[in-house]
């Protein structure tokens, strides 16, 4: 997973101005009680650490993923 999919996961989850928030301020116990920008910036890969934040937060899976932007509905 790259940092900018981490981001654009965090922005579709909680929007952009709180998903920023929650990165730099929600501790997550599974990452060494770091927040995700802290586990990030420690070399965490960026997939632990957005699976270990939706784990935390109780993320279904479904909402795991980028949303398919091209599907029709």
């Amino acid at each position: 997973m790259r940092l900018s999919e981490f981001w654009a996961l965090m922005e579709q989850e909680f929007g952009g101005a709180y998903g920023r928030s929650v990165a730099m301020t929600h501790v997550i116990h599974a990452l060494q009680d770091r927040t995700a920008v802290e586990a990030i910036e420690a070399a965490v890969p960026v997939r632990r650490v957005w699976t270990a934040l939706c784990d935390d937060l109780q993320i279904p899976d479904e909402r795991r993923f980028l949303a398919d932007l091209g599907k029709s509905k």
